[in-house]
Parts: structure tokens; sequence; C-alpha cells
């Protein structure tokens, strides 16, 4: 007899459960932004606000986030952080809506929430959610930046900032091949929670290289793209400063050789004027000595 009354009140408390409906899939959530944590319930007979309890809370801690009682929000034990950010729906409590919302939404606030019903029976369900945040465009940065030569090794760094969860960064050449050896990334969050993604590719040069840096948010699915061709000058064409130096060089060296042209002709005609003025110089010498001698002959 007590083991059919046993089975018999087992039976009431079972068909007194509460069913509850949350989101299956986690809730994504924007960083910043509001977001409504869905619950609802199904309830056939007529009841007064005042015999309605709705708790919120987390559910691996089970801090409270939101509590409603008797008609109205009780939230002496409300978790610090969820202070002036949380409220119920109350025009909708009495067509079964115990949604919460949840304003200005940050990393901390991700994870799962539990959502408790009572009124005469009772219910609880769990719901997950998830914060993401958009990253900022790429920007690639090469170092070294000048005097480049095919076979050099460079280091191409892609950086993109204020995201959320780490994004998953790709490399690829210019024919969409992925470059998976020689990369280094980091990641550092920050006051906020949100990334910061450093990738640092290192390659050997090739003339008209094209590189591409691909991050991806896993959440929200978006794509930041950006790609960059590295221009390396070709050892057997030098640069236009050496060419303008080897110019310079060969006008300086034509003008020495007519310089010295000119100087080995003029250094030529002295001579040979001062070797004419010689022999004139003696040839009237000789005459003088000739009209001397015959001076005295006919003396």
């Amino acid at each position: 007899m007590l083991s059919l009354l046993l089975s018999a009140v087992l039976a009431v408390q079972a068909m007194a459960v509460l069913e509850l409906n949350v989101p299956e899939q986690p809730v994504v959530a924007l960083h910043s932004s509001d977001v409504v944590l869905s619950c609802s319930f199904n309830h056939t007979n007529p009841f007064n606000l005042s015999d309605l309890s709705v708790f919120w809370q987390l559910t691996d801690t089970q801090r409270s986030v939101h509590r409603y009682l008797e008609g109205h929000d009780q939230l002496a034990d409300q978790a610090e952080r969820f202070a002036n950010r949380t409220r119920l729906f109350p025009n909708q409590l009495g067509l079964g809506n115990a949604s919460l919302l949840l304003s200005r939404v940050v990393v901390a606030d991700e994870g799962s929430y539990t959502c408790f019903v009572r009124v005469q029976d009772f219910g609880s369900a769990a719901l997950l959610l998830q914060v993401a945040a958009p990253y900022s465009k790429p920007v690639v940065t090469l170092e070294p930046q000048s005097n480049l030569r095919p076979g050099d090794e460079v280091a191409l760094t892609c950086v993109s900032y204020g995201g959320y969860p780490e994004g998953d960064v790709i490399w690829q050449d210019a024919g969409g091949r992925n470059l998976t050896e020689n990369i280094t990334t980091s990641v550092v969050a920050n006051g906020e929670g949100l990334f910061t993604v450093t990738s640092v590719l290192t390659v050997v040069l090739e003339p008209n290289s094209t590189y591409s840096c691909r991050l991806i948010n896993p959440i929200l699915g978006e794509e930041g793209y950006i790609s960059v061709t590295v221009t390396g000058q070709n050892i057997a064409f030098p640069p236009v400063a050496l060419w303008v130096t080897v110019g310079l060089a060969i006008c300086l060296l034509v003008l020495l050789i007519a310089l010295a042209a000119v100087c080995r002709r003029k250094i030529k005609e002295s001579c040979e004027e001062a070797k004419r003025e010689a022999e004139e110089a003696k040839v009237l010498e000789e005459e003088e000595e000739s009209k001397t001698g015959m001076i005295s002959l006919k003396s």
C-alpha cells in the first residue's frame, strides 16, 4: 500500500514539472551591444504575477544574475558585475515570457545561463551565450623595407586588433597556396578581453612576390583580407643611383683624357717653337760671324 502511494506521489511530481523553452544553439552577442536570453514557458491555467518566480543565474557558479519574486525584482543578491545591466519584460511575464535582457555585453559575460521559473509548477533550462567582436582590417608591414634583392629573407607582419574570439590567420602566395611554414602568430588580450592578433611570415624574396593575409572570425564568419606585392631589384639591373654614379665616372674619365691630350699637344707645340727659335738664333749668329770675317779681309 505504501509503495503504491509513493508511486502515485512521484507520478504527480513528474507531471508537475514546468517545461521551459530556450535556444538549443548558442546565443551570439556582439561586444558592447544588448542581447536577449530567451526563456518561455507554457501555463494553461491563469495565474497571478505574485505567484510567479523567475530566477536567472550562472550555471557554473550559481551566482545570481536576476531574480523576480512576488511581482517585483529582487536584486539584493545580484552579482555586482550585472548591476544595472539586466531586466525582464514585465508586460509579457503573464504571457509566459521569462526572457532576460542583458545590456552592454562584455567578454566576461560569455558562458552558460540557467533560467528557473516557478508558478505552481517548477522548471529550469540552460542556454549558452557566446560573445563576438569583429576584427579591424588587417595591416601588413615589411622588414626590411628597402634595398631588397631576390634571394633576400624578409619578414611580413600582419596585425589586426579589437576582435573576439581568437581569429584564424591564413597566409597565401599569389597562386593561392597556403603558406604554413615559417609563420609565428601571437594573440594578446587587452583590458576588455579583446584580442590583437599578430602573425609574422618569413620568406625568401622572389621578383614581384605577392602575399596575402586573411584573418577569420570563427563565430561571426567574417574575413579580413589584405595583399601586398614586394618588388625586389634584380642584381643584373643596378638601381638608378648606381647608373648615375657610373655615368659621372665615365664623363670624368673622358674629360681627363681630353685634358691630357690638350696638355700633350701644348707641350709639343712649345718644344717645337723653342727648337725653331734656337735654330734661328744659331743662323743669325753664323751670319754675324761671316760678316765679321769679310770686314777683316778687306782691311
